[in-house]
């Protein structure tokens, strides 16, 4: 079969037998046009299968209305869900999302941020790895409106939409030292992350305010994934580490944890308690159910869409970091 070229305006005109600008007033909905040939021109544009073109569109008023998306990993339930409030507060002001996975790969980031720009799209909502910020830099110079999701750069000024997560591990690990516990251990994700940084701030926190004298050889650097998490939970049990409770980086690193913990022998939470981060859609169901830190997931894209819309109707950046607060949520891993 032969691929078809798209049907143009010309080919619409040329089958309804009208001009080419009446075909133009028909699908813009302009008034000045008679009922009747409105109808007929879009009866015969919806038979030959048109489609607008966006492009001639975005050349002519100088908007795509469309968005990119960059997002570490589309796999982990948190980033689905608020890749999802993005789409539909997107959707709301007539925006259409461009959507890129990087799988944790800052090149592939980079990429990606090229790409974007390549396509010419109004904004980019980011989730950077933060193992470089070169692609940062470019977008800063590329003068294109930008949102960071997730994170926090400490050394430069930009527009972002995090959580408070200094806040988030210290009720974690403060509730888990309430429920007696003392030899706790940090699965943390790679500390060149803020959010792994500022978690081991309120773990610190945490400690120092229960007077448990921190100790580094309780802090594990661990690349985000279940089965990471798992394997390292395994290699902590089998050095001989005493412990009896566990804050996880986010809730697919205590599923891991738990996991192992239960296959060495150790009952949740009587033996070892765990709390994890995020509050995703499992965290409800596995069992034993999944005391964790909750992020207003749908808010948090909301809001990072909403700040990007300020921006593309601004044609300004603006500098402006939104905090959004987290609870705790008391289940039964403690």
């Amino acid at each position: 079969m032969h691929l078809k070229k798209f049907v143009t305006i010309r080919d619409v005109a040329k089958a309804a037998g009208v001009s080419i600008n009446t075909v133009s007033r028909a699908l813009n909905n302009k008034p000045d046009i008679n009922k009747e040939t409105k109808e007929k021109v879009l009866k015969v544009a919806k038979e030959l299968g048109y489609i607008k073109d966006a492009t001639a569109t975005s050349l002519r008023y100088g908007l795509t209305k469309v968005i990119g998306v960059i997002l570490e990993d589309s796999s982990n339930p948190f980033y689905s869900e608020v890749l999802k409030a993005v789409e539909m507060a997107a959707r709301r002001r007539g925006f259409n999302v461009i959507f890129m996975n990087t799988e944790k790969d800052y090149e592939l980031e980079e990429e990606a941020v090229r790409t974007m720009l390549s396509r010419r799209v109004d904004g980019i909502i980011i989730a950077p790895t933060q193992e470089k910020s070169g692609d940062i830099q470019l977008l800063m110079k590329a003068s294109v409106p930008f949102v960071i999701l997730g994170v926090h750069f400490d050394e430069i000024e930009l527009p972002e939409v995090y959580s408070n997560d200094v806040r988030g591990s210290y009720l974690a690990v403060s509730h888990l030292i309430e429920r007696g516990r003392k030899k706790i251990v940090y699965l943390s994700g790679f500390l060149y992350k803020s959010v792994a940084r500022m978690r081991l701030e309120g773990y610190r926190k945490a400690l120092h305010e229960h007077l448990i004298p921190f100790d580094q050889s309780y802090v594990f650097e661990v690349e985000e994934g279940v089965e990471n998490s798992y394997r390292k939970m395994i290699e902590i049990i089998e050095s001989g580490l005493e412990l009896d409770g566990v804050f996880c980086f986010n809730d697919i690193s205590a599923i891991g944890a738990i996991q192992a913990l239960r296959e060495k022998g150790y009952l949740v939470p009587k033996d070892v308690s765990v709390v994890g981060y995020d509050d995703i859609a499992f965290a409800h169901f596995i069992q034993p159910r999944l005391t964790t830190v909750r992020i207003d997931k749908q808010r948090e894209g909301e809001q990072a869409f909403e700040l990007l819309y300020e921006m593309i109707k601004r044609k300004e950046i603006v500098n402006k970091q939104i905090v959004l607060d987290v609870e705790l949520v008391v289940r039964e891993t403690t």
